[in-house]
């Protein structure tokens, strides 16, 4: 069965399904690709990509595929606040490091690229939509990527959020429930109140806007699709299903980590970049959390700096106790296959959950109506539902 919404027909796609941006490597020129030949919408992270990068990576994609893809990017953010004292998280970081053999971390340089230069490689990757986290963009930037007819995506947490990307020009608004994987995109108030459910949170801000709205969070299956099409959305965003995918960069540890885990066993942390975001929980995560305080965490992006080098080294040596798993909630249903196997299992699991629903439906319209039941077992002492 072919779902038909208005964002496959305004996106091209054979499904309702887009791949998260994987910012940090997740989202290989591989995944991207495959991802979109199979139908659905593959979509590149750039927001840690030089513009040289982004151009390569693009590149890359538009060599393994003529279908659509997508680039993403982190909206512009105020600047750090320098006053943070770093001599507290550089001295609990450094055992970490000399565990791995590193060099004592320092703090690092500023970003060497600006949101002006990423934007610009953006807009000649070649790819048809252009999506954004983390706030607003500038008005010329919006501007500027419309000039191109690129398909423009926000992301909100709230309603609030989403009537705001609307008002900017947004063409559509992904919905990040409290149940999703990686950092948060909340921008209108504190990161505590855009902790909404995707089940309460869709529904709420498709009667707010008029733009399409792509459910994200939790979704892992086709079951969760369904909801999320039942609930309003046009379309979905995968991020952790993705993850575990052959074509995906992150590390084999990394992989092993989703697959073994548990849906209670994610948290949201600052601890490996300043931002809130979703992890699965982990050594690094605990410690610094717990026993140093969130106090001394810098702030978004310099953690996210600072930390880096024990990443990577980790990643490396394989050891997830130092990786920064994002993960959302539905890990229990990762699993390891393909991209295109993926899309053709999602397929395959939304029409049999719509022909469940379909059956439900019929057998009860065969044996009469809900009302009509509990009268019957009423009238004969029977139990009441």
């Amino acid at each position: 069965m072919s779902i038909d919404t208005v964002l496959t027909r305004c996106l091209g796609l054979a499904h309702p399904i887009i791949q998260a941006p994987l910012a940090g490597g997740g989202d290989t020129p591989d995944l991207v690709a495959a991802v979109s030949n199979a139908g659905a919408l593959g979509f590149i992270g750039a927001a840690y990509l030089t513009p040289e990068q982004i151009i390569s990576t693009a590149t890359a994609v538009r060599s393994r595929t003529t279908r659509p893809f997508g680039i993403n990017l982190f909206a512009p953010l105020p600047p750090s606040d320098s006053s943070e004292n770093p001599e507290t998280m550089l001295a609990r970081l450094a055992p970490y490091f000399a565990e791995l053999g590193q060099p004592a971390p320092s703090l690092p340089k500023s970003p060497a690229s600006s949101f002006d230069e990423q934007l610009a490689a953006a807009l000649e990757s070649g790819a048809s939509s252009f999506s954004f986290t983390f706030g607003a963009l500038p008005a010329s930037a919006v501007q500027a990527i419309k000039a191109r007819n690129m398909f423009l995506i926000g992301t909100a947490t709230t309603v609030e959020e989403a009537i705001t990307m609307e008002k900017s020009g947004v063409d559509a608004v992904v919905t990040q429930g409290s149940e999703a994987g990686g950092h948060r995109g909340s921008f209108g108030s504190d990161f505590a109140s855009g902790m909404v459910g995707s089940i309460s949170l869709v529904p709420q801000v498709v009667d707010a806007v008029g733009v399409p709205v792509i459910a994200s969070g939790g979704i892992m299956d086709g079951r969760g699709v369904v909801a999320a099409l039942a609930l309003g959305a046009s379309a979905v965003q995968m991020g952790t299903a993705f993850l575990t995918c052959h074509e995906a960069g992150v590390p084999d540890a990394y992989k092993e980590a989703i697959l073994s885990a548990h849906e209670d066993q994610t948290r949201i942390t600052r601890a490996f970049s300043g931002r809130p975001a979703r992890g699965i929980v982990n050594r690094f995560m605990t410690e610094i959390e717990l026993n140093h305080g969130d106090d001394v965490i810098l702030p978004f992006p310099l953690q996210n700096s600072l930390t880096r080098p024990l990443r990577t080294a980790a990643a490396k040596q394989g050891r997830a106790e130092f990786l920064s798993l994002w993960s959302g909630q539905g890990v229990r249903l990762a699993r390891r296959q393909s991209a295109a196997d993926l899309v053709a299992r999602l397929a395959k699991e939304i029409d049999a959950t719509i022909a469940t629903l379909q059956n439900c439906v019929t057998a009860a319209r065969s044996v009469g109506s809900p009302m009509r039941l509990a009268r019957e077992a009423k009238d004969h002492g029977g139990p009441q539902i």
